[in-house]
């Protein structure tokens, strides 16, 4: 449409004479005078000719090849010249004759090169995306859900060196810390600023006092190199790509001053007289290394910020991952340039070189990597136009005089050469790297709250700060204080409420083992499923089955071991997981919070509806499922509470201590005399001495008086409920005694003022038998299972094995 268009309004109004004193073409024939250079003392005699311009709309095939080449923005406004100025058909140009055909031009370049060309391109690159999503059709995961998952399989943890000795404990305790990282990342700010702070002909004293600034910054990083080796020790330092980076700017950095100090000795040491003496001096210095190579070191610091920054960190990871698809497109590139500067070489190789077109010296087709260099050139738009026009019969091409052909070394294959490979080259295969890149960017034009893999970088780094070894597992309570200090999709953030935190860790269904401890991969491999709901729908153990089925079959060399790990095959109810696990605390905090708004709602001397209201409790920790109730069945006794390292930031998850006991300190002094009392009114007043019987009562008591809870540094501590030893009669003894074990008498009285297992209580009859307890009356009337209402999470009272395995648990 616009090369008809443009038929209709420049045909044969592209020409004019070669004397530009004859406007009309029937007046452009004879001779004229043409003054060389302008200078009117070397006049030459020349023959008129009607030229035309190389592109111009006479017919619509080279309206189109024109509009083409106005299409890629090369050349136009020479075009666009032409077309103001033109006159009438075989008339010569008037200036700004028509400056309304400007029009035309703007309206072809928002309609063609602005949206047709730009959609074309958006069509490659769509296509290319939509060709990569094919591989997921038949799979149940998407793009991002396969790489997060692929990420956790394959990640794996570093190891993070901390010194044991005192005073290097302390050096790396600095160089570690945020306050010295902000003060080098200002520092290389500062320093960058002073890099940009030179001009041409600056004073003498400014350029020192540059160098002056240059010395203190070289210092300064020397500096923290040294800081930096005895912290990590040699070996562990170098082991860092950034610190190896680091070593090379500062290693530049003094080479750098050193020269310059050789340099300015070297030309001052002595005077200079004549001029030759100078030029010498001069020879003498340029002899030395270039001192401008190693001044790149001081620019070099700049990269140093790379390694600064959670976000930029993200970016150079995204660049970097690019690559990997990059040398497929770079090899098809490669191909394409060999066979076109093959062809090339073949058609265009023989055209004589001259400087008057754009064929010369410098841009030809006689050698291979000649021919080379012209197609990139013509692939980045640099005047391909005239090159094609240089190369075709258009115009007067000259062939070598070197070569075996006297005539028609151009060839109208030119434009069909020219024009395919700008075609394929800058609009399919260039832009292809624009689909790789924007395919591993996409992160940026999505919603930031969906979890990537560029996000799961971050918990490597900060599992090392509980893993330092690299052993693959930490305790799982760091995992709340780990995903607390990780910003979301990732981790929970710092403002996450604790409460909030172990909620989420019930839907994570990570194995515990029996040291407490959870793993890396199954770690980041639940906080991947959950945050982007990965077959987490429905009954665990069919999606547990399907998922580990997609596995399988995606990821086909996936060990055993690591698919046990991430996804625990279905069947084994048994297992205690993180996730039974806080949802056994949260049943139990529910209880304990149900407890007290139920007595602050009571009056007093209501302790039969008090009573009823504790049954209740009771009664509804106890309907809970079984697999709850296994959830701390796991050997714990040997977490044991340890001091928080100084590497890791001192945190709570439940509160403080001395809350704890400014909130319920008057609950510890309890009086023994009235537990005494107390005792013997449940046995009906009686005392007897303690006897060694192969068999007792236990007669669990929830006094709701002493019902206390202390938080401590990470979990909770000490109990809600004491047990105590209750009337028993003795078997055989032939007569009723009633016997009960005294407060102040030595013996295995269990008192649970510290932590307890969720364990049903239970009482031994002496014949290897355990059943239910029979709650005195007055409390409870049905015989139940009881449950103690506390949980420790490294400390544990619990009673024997043999209670797991009762048949009438």
């Amino acid at each position: 449409m616009f090369a008809v268009i443009g038929v209709q309004l420049f045909k044969g109004k592209f020409s004019l004479c070669s004397d530009g004193s004859k406007m009309k073409r029937e007046d452009c024939h004879g001779t004229y005078l043409f003054y060389e250079d302008g200078d009117v003392h070397k006049p030459r005699l020349m023959e008129r000719a009607w030229d035309k311009n190389k592109f111009h709309f006479d017919d619509v095939a080279k309206a189109m090849l024109t509009l083409f080449t106005v299409s890629t923005f090369e050349g136009w406004p020479a075009l666009l010249y032409v077309s103001i100025d033109s006159n009438e058909v075989d008339g010569g140009p008037i200036h700004n004759f028509r400056p309304i055909v400007a029009a035309y031009y703007i309206i072809y370049i928002i309609v063609i090169a602005f949206f047709m060309v730009n959609i074309f391109v958006g069509f490659v690159i769509v296509t290319f995306q939509n060709e990569g999503e094919q591989e997921y059709k038949n799979c149940d995961l998407d793009k991002n859900q396969r790489n997060c998952i692929e990420f956790a399989l394959k990640a794996k943890p570093v190891r993070r060196y901390i010194p044991k000795h005192g005073i290097q404990y302390k050096v790396w305790w600095f160089v570690t810390s945020s306050s010295f990282e902000y003060t080098i990342f200002i520092l290389i700010m500062i320093n960058t600023v002073t890099l940009a702070m030179k001009y041409h002909n600056q004073p003498p004293w400014y350029t020192e006092l540059l160098d002056a600034l240059n010395m203190i910054f070289t210092a300064v990083f020397a500096l923290e190199f040294v800081f930096k080796l005895a912290a990590f020790r040699f070996k562990n330092y170098f082991g860092d790509a950034w610190n190896v980076f680091d070593f090379i700017i500062v290693l530049g950095s003094f080479i750098d001053i050193v020269y310059s100090e050789i340099k300015n000795k070297d030309t001052s040491s002595l005077p200079c007289d004549i001029v030759e003496g100078c030029k010498a001096k001069a020879k003498t210095g340029s002899n030395l290394i270039s001192i401008n190579f190693f001044r790149l070191f001081r620019v070099m610091r700049l990269v140093k910020l790379l390694s600064k920054g959670e976000g930029i960190r993200t970016l150079l990871w995204t660049f970097i991952k690019s690559f990997q698809a990059l040398p497929y497109v770079a090899l098809l590139i490669i191909m394409l340039f060999f066979i076109y500067a093959v062809i090339g070489m073949q058609v265009f190789g023989k055209i004589n070189l001259s400087d008057e077109t754009a064929i010369h010296r410098n841009n030809n087709f006689q050698t291979f990597p000649q021919a080379v260099l012209v197609l990139f050139r013509s692939a980045t738009g640099e005047g391909w136009q005239e090159i094609m026009m240089s190369c075709s019969t258009d115009e007067d091409v000259r062939c070598d005089p070197k070569s075996d052909m006297t005539k028609d070394c151009g060839s109208n294959i030119a434009f069909p050469y020219f024009i395919s490979f700008y075609v394929l080259c800058s609009f399919l295969i260039i832009n292809l790297f624009v689909a790789v890149i924007m395919d591993n960017f996409d992160y940026l034009t999505r919603d930031w709250s969906i979890l990537g893999p560029h996000h799961l970088d971050e918990f490597i780094r900060l599992w090392s700060e509980y893993d330092p070894d690299a052993k693959g597992r930490i305790k799982h309570l760091d995992v709340v204080t780990l995903l607390r200090k990780i910003s979301p999709p990732l981790g929970f953030g710092k403002l996450c409420p604790h409460r909030m935190a172990c909620k989420r860790l019930v839907s994570m269904n990570m194995p515990l083992n029996s040291d407490g401890t959870v793993l890396f991969n199954a770690t980041l491999f639940a906080v991947v499923r959950t945050s982007l709901s990965i077959k987490t729908d429905g009954n665990i153990d069919e999606a547990n089955a399907e998922l580990r089925a997609t596995i399988k079959q995606i990821w086909k060399r996936t060990s055993p071991k690591l698919l046990d790990q991430v996804v625990p095959p279905p069947g084994n109810d048994d297992e205690v997981t993180v996730g039974k696990f806080y949802a056994t605390y949260l049943i139990q905090d529910y209880f304990r919070r149900f407890k007290k708004r139920k007595e602050q709602e009571g009056k007093e001397g209501q302790s039969e509806n008090a009573t009823l209201t504790l049954q209740a409790g009771l009664r509804t920790l106890h309907e809970v499922s079984p697999a709850l109730k296994r959830a701390i069945s796991g050997n714990l006794d040997e977490l044991s509470e340890e001091p928080e390292p100084m590497h890791r930031r001192h945190h709570t998850l439940f509160g403080t201590v001395w809350s704890s006991f400014r909130r319920h300190g008057n609950s510890f002094r309890q009086d023994r005399k009235t537990q005494k009392s107390q005792l013997n009114g449940d046995i009906g007043g009686t005392e007897s001495t303690p006897t060694a019987a192969d068999s007792f009562n236990l007669n669990p008591m929830y006094d709701t008086n002493r019902c206390n809870v202390s938080d401590s540094t990470n979990h909770i501590t000490k109990s809600l409920m004491q047990a105590r030893f209750g009337s028993q009669q003795t078997e055989g003894s032939g007569s009723n005694s009633t016997e009960y074990h005294d407060f102040n008498a030595p013996g295995d009285f269990r008192t649970f003022s510290e932590s307890i297992s969720l364990r049903p209580l239970v009482m031994n009859s002496g014949n290897d038998g355990n059943n239910l307890l029979t709650l005195p009356s007055g409390y409870m009337t049905n015989q139940e299972s009881l449950f103690a209402t506390t949980e420790s999470y490294d400390k544990w009272y619990s009673w024997p094995r043999s209670c797991d395995t009762n048949k009438n648990r």
